[in-house]
Formats: structure tokens, C-alpha cells, sequence
């Protein structure tokens, strides 16, 4: 996360250290280091309680990350507030891109310990509040209090791995903690079906509470011996994050509500945060996909909101306009997940520029986007299955594409900017994936027929991906 994203984790803000795919680290989860002359595991006595820990933490966050798309149209159905229906992923985020800064600061400040313990608090509670929730609106309360809480987690959790571990482990964690989202990206949307579909839809997130505990016991030794902090909190990066945050909500309440007060007022000041607040966080040009790194950060938004835009859409199109059951609609976004990994892999494995990866992966989420747009406008069960091929090839630009890009920023960022430069292309997802989200929900729920809304927003989406291969053009300095 950084915030948390959908596929795989990339980049810890707090400490600006690469959380890295498997196919980036170059390590098999296991494989054991030295520590002076004597061999140390990541199982190995004093390190097997944290590593537990951190792969059960991740594997819950990825979960519920991962199951949520699946159960939102019967959640909304079943709360009657479709009208809500992007806030559920929406208020996630823009929570998430909060918290994953003001922790990261806390915990270089006071350690993080405190931040981790009181994410993990929030996050129980926010899953609380969502399975019980009497209407969509305790639900979004919850969902948002859920982002809270897994965004200074996962930032915490990662500033433990750098002080528990010695520096020639940490890239076998990293490791190993993606691999941590590879069951929950191929399970997770397929069982929350089942789990919709047999029981209710509130288990999914009621069923989560009882795991947090032993990770957090797990995690409580590590968490002892990591101390304070010795940095000082960036007041003015908290106070950027906290501008961009509310700025995209109100923006998005402002696109909800289309009175002819609420309109104007909400998109203005919806703006104005975005322009206060992002000039601080991401790295100049960026906006102007000017060529080298800012063009790279752009290009994740970019992904982002092509990619994550759509998946949101998917369970909800194929369920009330082509009549699948909640568990079908979980196996298509799971292909999507395989071709995400499968890309991850092979551009992993070869010779060819991040750059050339970054082109390919652009034009094939592109390509899928657009299939997936054309797919969600026809109804009937033979033209909903052809979303899965479609979502195949999108994944597999995202596989490809965003992995690539993550390198790129490394590569390109000066030593001393590698914190800051990581942590802005987080931001850079999170916030396109919150914005797309929400444009696209309000685009949905303001039109008369759902197939009309899904078509003009796939529409969008769709467009916005093909620029994305613009971005792609420009991340290669000349």
C-alpha cells in the first residue's frame, strides 16, 4: 500500500525500502542468510514469531483487499444504497493514502510499535462496523476506518522488518510477503462468493477478526525490541496528505451530489486540496507527464485507474445485467489475478528494458479495459463470460506494466530521493485508483439504466488507460 492496492504489495512510505515482488526480489521465500558466521533463517529461532506474523498480517489485508469487489453488489443490494456503491471502495482509499503517511511518520518518530498497534485496532474496528453495519452508510464508515487502519499498518509492519531483521534477510521478507498475496489474489474473490452466496456477505468481514490476534501476538516480541524512533515527523508532508485526502473526498461527494449548490462548491474545493496537497508529494513535472521519473509516477496512476477503475465494476455488471452468480463473478476477477502474476514473471525473467515492459503492459491494459467496457454494454450470460479473456489480457498489462514501473522509479531516483519518490508513486496509485473508483460510481449511479452508466464509465476508464500508453512513451529519459 504504501496504501493498500490491489494485486501485490510495491512500496513502503515510511521507510522508502522496495517491497518487492517475487519476480523483482530474485530471492525464494526461505532461503537462509548470514548474520556474522552463523547461518540465520527467516524460520530460524529469533526470527520465525516475526516472520509468522508478517505473512499472517499480509495474507489477512490481502484477503480482505482482494475479497471486498466480490460481495459489494450484494452488500449494496442488500442495504439498498447502490447510490453508495463506489464509496465502499472509494472511502478505502482515500483513508489508506492518509494513514500511510501520517504512520510513516509517527513511526520513524516514535517507532512502530504504537502506530502498528493502533492500525490493527482500527482495522478490527472498521471490520466490525462493516459486518454489522444497519445501512451502506455505517458500511462506508466502516470501510473507511478498515483504510485507516490496514494503511498504518502495512506501513508499520515494514519499519519492523527493517529493524528486526539484518539488511541481507530483509530482501528474502520482502519476498516472501508478496508471495503472501498470491492465495489471496487467486482464492480470495472466489471464496467471498461462496462465503456471499451460502452464508451472507457479512461473514466475509466478520470472519477476518478472529485472525488478527494471532498475528498480532506473533508480531508482539519483534514489536518489543524495535524502540523508538529517531527521525522527526514531516509535518508538511502529513499536512500535504491530509489536504489531498480531503480534497479527493470532497470531490467526490461533490460529483455525487449534483444540486446546483453542492456541484460547483464540491468540485472546486475538491481541487483545490488536490493542488495544495499533491505538489508536495509527488516529484515535479508529474502532472505534465514530463519525460523520466515524473512520467513513471504518472504511468502508476495511470495503471491504476485503468486497472482498478474497472475491476471495481466488473462483480456488479456481471451480476445484475448478466446474471451470474457471486462466486462466477469472483472467478473472473481471480484469471485476472493469473495474468497479473504470470506477466509479473516472465518480465522478471528477462533480458528486455523495463521500459519495453512498460510499453507492452500499457497497450494490454489498454486493450483489456476496453474489451471489458464493450463486454459489461451487452447483457446475457454468453457475453458476460468473454470478460474473463478480456480481464486475462488487462491483468497481464499490469503484471507487466505496473511491476516495471516500480523499478523504474528506483532506478531513476538519486539516493537520497529513493524515500520520497517511492512514496509518491503509492500515493500515485492509491489516489488514481480512489478517483476512478468514485467518477465512475457517480457516472453509474446518476445515469437512468445501469448499462448505460457501465458503458459510459468503461468509456472513460477506457480512454484514460489508452493515455496510459502515452505515459508509457515518455518514461525512457532521451
Amino acid at each position: 500500500m504504501t496504501a493498500v492496492t490491489q494485486g501485490s504489495p510495491e512500496i513502503t512510505a515510511a521507510t522508502g525500502a522496495p517491497e518487492m515482488k517475487g519476480s523483482e526480489s530474485g530471492m525464494k521465500p526461505g532461503v537462509s542468510g548470514r548474520e556474522g558466521c552463523m547461518p540465520v533463517g527467516l524460520l530460524a529461532g529469533r526470527h520465525r514469531a516475526a516472520t509468522l506474523g508478517t505473512v499472517l498480517l499480509t495474507t489477512l489485508l490481502a484477503f480482505d483487499e482482494m475479497s471486498v469487489g466480490t460481495v459489494m453488489p450484494v452488500t449494496a443490494r442488500d442495504l439498498g444504497g447502490l447510490s453508495l456503491y463506489a464509496w465502499g471502495f472509494s472511502a478505502t482509499l482515500i483513508a489508506s493514502l492518509l494513514a500511510t503517511v501520517v504512520a510513516g511518520g509517527w513511526a520513524d518518530a516514535r517507532g512502530p510499535a504504537r502506530p502498528l498497534l493502533s492500525g490493527l485496532a482500527a482495522f478490527v474496528a472498521g471490520l466490525f462496523v462493516a459486518g454489522l453495519a444497519p445501512s451502506m452508510g455505517w458500511f462506508v464508515a466502516g470501510r473507511a476506518v478498515q483504510g485507516l487502519g490496514a494503511g498504518a499498518a502495512i506501513v508499520s509492519m515494514y519499519v519492523v522488518v527493517a529493524r528486526a531483521y539484518p539488511e541481507e534477510l530483509r530482501p528474502k521478507v520482502f519476498g516472501v510477503l508478496a508471495a503472501a498475496w498470491v492465495v489471496p489474489s487467486l482464492l480470495g474473490p472466489a471464496v467471498a462468493g461462496l462465503v456471499a452466496e451460502h452464508l451472507s456477505w457479512r461473514a466475509v468481514f466478520l470472519g477476518l477478526v478472529p485472525l488478527v490476534i494471532p498475528a498480532l501476538v506473533m508480531l508482539l516480541p519483534a514489536l518489543r525490541k524495535s524502540g523508538g524512533g529517531s527521525g522527526q515527523m514531516e509535518r508538511s508532508r502529513s499536512l500535504a496528505a491530509v489536504a489531498v485526502a480531503a480534497g479527493a473526498a470532497v470531490l467526490l461527494y461533490g460529483l455525487d451530489h449534483r444540486s446546483v449548490a453542492a456541484w460547483p462548491a464540491g468540485v472546486v474545493a475538491g481541487l483545490a486540496g488536490l493542488a495544495l496537497g499533491l505538489p508536495r508529494l509527488l516529484p515535479r513535472g508529474t502532472l505534465r507527464l514530463r519525460r523520466g521519473l515524473p512520467a513513471a509516477v504518472a504511468g502508476r496512476a495511470l495503471f491504476s485507474i485503468g486497472f482498478f477503475g474497472t475491476e471495481a465494476f466488473i462483480p456488479l455488471g456481471l451480476t445484475s445485467l448478466h446474471g451470474f452468480t457471486p462466486t462466477e463473478a469472483g472467478l473472473v476477477l481471480t484469471v485476472g489475478a493469473l495474468g497479473w502474476s504470470s506477466a509479473s514473471w516472465v518480465q522478471g525473467r528477462s533480458n528486455r528494458s523495463r521500459t519495453f515492459f512498460v510499453v507492452v503492459g500499457a497497450g494490454l491494459l489498454a486493450a483489456g479495459v476496453t474489451g471489458i467496457a464493450l463486454t459489461l454494454s451487452y447483457s446475457g450470460p454468453v457475453a458476460g463470460w468473454a470478460a474473463g479473456p478480456f480481464w486475462v489480457v488487462a491483468g497481464a498489462g499490469m503484471g507487466s506494466g505496473l511491476t516495471s514501473l516500480g523499478v523504474l522509479v528506483m532506478n531513476e531516483s538519486d539516493p537520497a530521493e529513493q524515500g520520497v519518490n517511492t512514496a509518491a508513486q503509492g500515493i500515485s496509485d492509491t489516489l488514481g485508483s480512489s478517483l476512478a473508483i468514485g467518477v465512475a460510481g457517480a457516472i453509474v449511479t446518476g445515469t437512468a439504466h445501469l448499462s448505460t452508466g457501465l458503458g459510459i464509465a468503461g468509456a472513460l476508464i477506457a480512454l484514460i488507460a489508452i493515455a496510459g500508453v502515452f505515459a508509457a512513451l515518455r518514461v525512457e529519459t532521451r
